[in-house]
């Protein structure tokens, strides 16, 4: 599992999707910095993050499903904290 962010808010949703979705691989990449000026930006900072987890709770399910398994994992965060989150959800064996 790689852990590449370690910002009070990146270490929040980690630790959430470890503990709702037990993933194997979970990339998250704070890109914040790359969204300075535009809406939805926090001076705060860690409000966009593009997300990759494979995990089995996933296998068998739509996109859209998975997608929602990871917002409701993140809970309250998606709304108070995080204003974008690329999310690329994978079950194993999926490329």
């Amino acid at each position: 599992m790689t852990l590449a962010s370690t910002a009070p808010v990146a270490t929040e949703m980690k630790r959430r999707l470890t503990a709702a979705l037990d993933p194997v691989r979970l990339e998250l990449e704070d890109q914040s910095a790359h969204h300075i000026g535009h809406a939805g930006h926090d001076a705060r900072g860690e409000s966009h993050f593009a997300l990759t987890i494979e995990s089995a709770a996933f296998t068998g399910l739509s996109r859209i499903a998975r997608q929602r398994l990871v917002y409701a994992a993140l809970g309250e965060l998606m709304h108070d904290r995080v204003h974008a989150l690329t999310i690329r959800a994978l079950a194993p064996g999926d490329g």
